[in-house]
């Protein structure tokens, strides 16, 4: 049986600011060498070059290693980039705990895995979403999970394409999906998206065309981002295990389109908080810990029968603007605006909409 769950979260009050994380160490919340992972928002630009998630990454390392974790760079530390509207910068800190009450009730479980290399060649290929799947089964086993109707949320952080990594993958005479950098975060999404998907039985291995091309090919858990910053998969699976005991337990649900409110509430509601019919957020008192969720602009340019220009807008490039949208509509459900929502959605829930996954303090 796994170690229950301790989960908080914690402001960013800088771009190199880990003091959040240090304060629950010294506070005795968590002890860093029981760290699993770290799912966070940087206030960067969310593109290729946005080195703010870098420099978390390092500041959260080094407060691990300062305390006495014994393998700091071992830690998946997932980065979403850009903070868009009123978006805050946070960090949501999972870790063992030595101080559970037992429960025979679903409670939180965590298991993390790397993939192998992904190559730059394998970038949107039926190779990127072998070796995902192959991960995600192996950070299932590590959570306890077996079922995986209890999987309810998968964050991921591949690599995305540089001109580094295209020039490498042509000097050993390979080629590569694409050659414009940009778009490639994007397809490294949608690809392990996919990898989910296999893993968790939602769909059957996908051909080669139809990765990023298929949208009725969807996992209603997968959260998928993608940086500069490594060379695998960081795998993070959550999931709820029966009599692993703890505080806190996770649902999911999905957002239909960029609007929809009652998609945050439904995954509100799978993880234990009860509700009344017309919620409001007080309603929450402080239950919630965070929901995680992803978005994308609807392909068809509108939203509820409403033309938009976010495709067309060569001034603001959609990923800002849909983060932006759905980070309000997140905020007005929770009443924080330090929500984690991760723009690039294609094969992350329904197209136009996205996964939302809720974890919630049951006490």
């Amino acid at each position: 049986m796994p170690e229950p769950i301790e989960v908080r979260k914690v402001p960013i009050e800088s771009v190199t600011d880990a003091s959040g994380l240090a304060r629950l160490i010294d506070d005795g919340v968590i002890e860093a060498a029981r760290v699993l992972a770290v799912i966070g928002k940087t206030e960067g630009n969310g593109g290729v070059n946005d080195y703010t998630r870098i420099l978390a990454d390092r500041a959260f390392r080094e407060v691990l290693a300062d305390k006495g974790h014994p393998s700091p760079e071992s830690v998946p530390l997932v980065w979403s980039g850009g903070t868009d509207g009123v978006l805050s910068p946070h960090a949501t800190i999972f870790a063992t705990t030595a101080d559970a009450e037992p429960s025979d009730e679903p409670r939180v479980s965590v298991g993390i895995a790397m993939s192998e290399v992904i190559l730059p060649e394998d970038i949107g290929r039926p190779a990127m979403v072998e070796k995902v799947a192959a991960g995600v089964r192996e950070a299932m086993k590590l959570a306890g999970i077996d079922d995986p109707a209890d999987v309810h949320y998968v964050q991921t952080k591949t690599p995305l394409l540089t001109l580094s990594t295209i020039n490498d993958a042509k000097s050993r005479g390979k080629d590569v999906v694409i050659e414009d950098t940009g778009p490639s975060m994007d397809i490294s999404n949608s690809t392990t998206a996919l990898g989910i998907a296999v893993a968790l039985g939602e769909i059957e291995m996908p051909a080669a065309d139809q990765i990023h091309r298929d949208l009725s090919l969807y996992s209603s858990v997968a959260s998928c981002s993608s940086g500069v910053e490594l060379d695998r998969a960081q795998i993070v699976v959550v999931g709820n295990v029966r009599g692993i005991g703890g505080r806190y337990r996770i649902g999911h649900s999905v957002m239909k389109d960029a609007l929809d409110a009652d998609g945050i509430w439904e995954a509100i509601r799978s993880s234990g908080i009860e509700l009344p019919e017309r919620p409001h957020p007080s309603d929450l008192g402080d239950r919630l810990v965070n929901v995680f969720m992803k978005c994308e602009a609807d392909p068809s340019g509108s939203v509820r029968g409403r033309r938009n220009i976010m495709l067309d807008d060569s001034d603001v490039h959609w990923h800002r603007q849909i983060k932006a949208t759905v980070g309000g509509v997140a905020a007005s459900v929770t009443g924080d605006p330090a929500v984690f929502v991760s723009v690039a959605a294609v094969h992350q829930g329904p197209s136009g909409g996205g996964p939302v996954a809720a974890i919630a303090d049951l006490g």
